[in-house]
């Protein structure tokens, strides 16, 4: 299965331009599909809703927004009120359907300065033929990695309760009339999991580290519940790639924060794993990942690790 993940900087690209249709071309075609900074009702867009366009322009998928930053932006009109949410977050599109979601609202540090706001995971669970998945899109802190950090121990920590807790319901359902199960089985909430987004940091650094761990005395050392880059254990390695530009301090930096990180059991199936290198529908460049998840062999309907 082809997967995208693409920081769409609110339809804004390198070139200055803002054009939402330009950045769904990009990411068409892929079975799964994870965006950051999708907005909607901001100034900056024509008060544009991006996810109900994005929907129009990717009419095949299945799609699920999740807003981590959320204000008021009604108006009045002829005496009635407009409720209108002026939002910012993060998306997923499916080929499959998306069985359940839900938003984690990340930890954030208060600033003095510069500017901060909410981060947010979305996160997915999708029934593949290998067996149910949970594919997050997030988007962490840009300030500073103690406040990375903190997200990801929180993220981590949510992982490992993932079995033990269950997904959105549990339990015989005691009040079938009321059908607050429409007759379906409990859903699951597998191990199984995919990080895809802008950690907006680098290979090697801590934050990096806190998710894969310190290089192992057995190289290709993969935990069942832990993490590893996709990029490391793809069958076909691309050339080293980045994933942003900026000049920083005079000078051109490459820099790779955009990832996709894959849980241990699925390491082995990352069959390739690069980035488009110059494509300019936003300022980051999309990473893409080729994942066979077609082949059945995750174990258990609800540990699905």
């Amino acid at each position: 299965m082809k997967l995208v993940s693409y920081n769409i900087q609110y339809g804004f690209g390198g070139d200055g331009r803002y054009d939402l249709a330009r950045a769904a071309r990009v990411v068409a075609g892929a079975d799964i599909i994870a965006l950051q900074e999708v907005e909607r009702h901001w100034r900056r867009t024509n008060l544009d809703d991006q996810p109900e366009i994005l929907s129009r322009l990717l009419p095949d998928y299945h799609w699920v927004y999740g807003p981590a930053f959320d204000m008021d932006a009604s108006e009045s009109r002829d005496g009635r009120v407009v409720n209108r949410r002026r939002q910012f977050g993060t998306m997923v599109l499916s080929k499959l359907p998306i069985v359940w979601s839900r938003l984690h609202a990340l930890p954030m540090r208060r600033t003095v300065r510069p500017l901060n706001t909410r981060n947010a995971a979305l996160e997915c669970m999708i029934r593949t033929p290998a067996g149910p998945v949970r594919v997050f899109s997030l988007h962490l802190a840009h300030i500073a990695a103690e406040e990375r950090l903190e997200q990801i121990d929180y993220l981590l920590d949510e992982h490992r309760r993932a079995v033990s807790e269950g997904g959105p319901w549990s339990g015989a359902d005691d009040e079938p009339s009321r059908e607050w199960t429409h007759g379906e089985p409990e859903p699951e909430n597998p191990l199984a999991a995919i990080w895809m987004g802008d950690f907006n940091m680098e290979p090697g650094s801590a934050e990096y580290r806190r998710i894969v761990g310190g290089t192992p005395y057995h190289r290709g050392a993969a935990y069942r519940d832990g993490f590893v880059d996709a990029a490391a254990f793809a069958a076909e390695p691309a050339a080293d790639f980045h994933t942003h530009e900026k000049i920083i301090d005079g000078r051109l930096a490459k820099r790779r924060l955009d990832h996709c990180f894959v849980g241990g059991m699925l390491a082995d199936r990352v069959r390739s794993a690069s980035a488009d290198i110059g494509e300019i529908a936003s300022d980051h460049f999309p990473v893409r990942v080729d994942i066979d998840l077609e082949t059945p062999g995750l174990t258990g309907r609800h540990g699905g690790g």
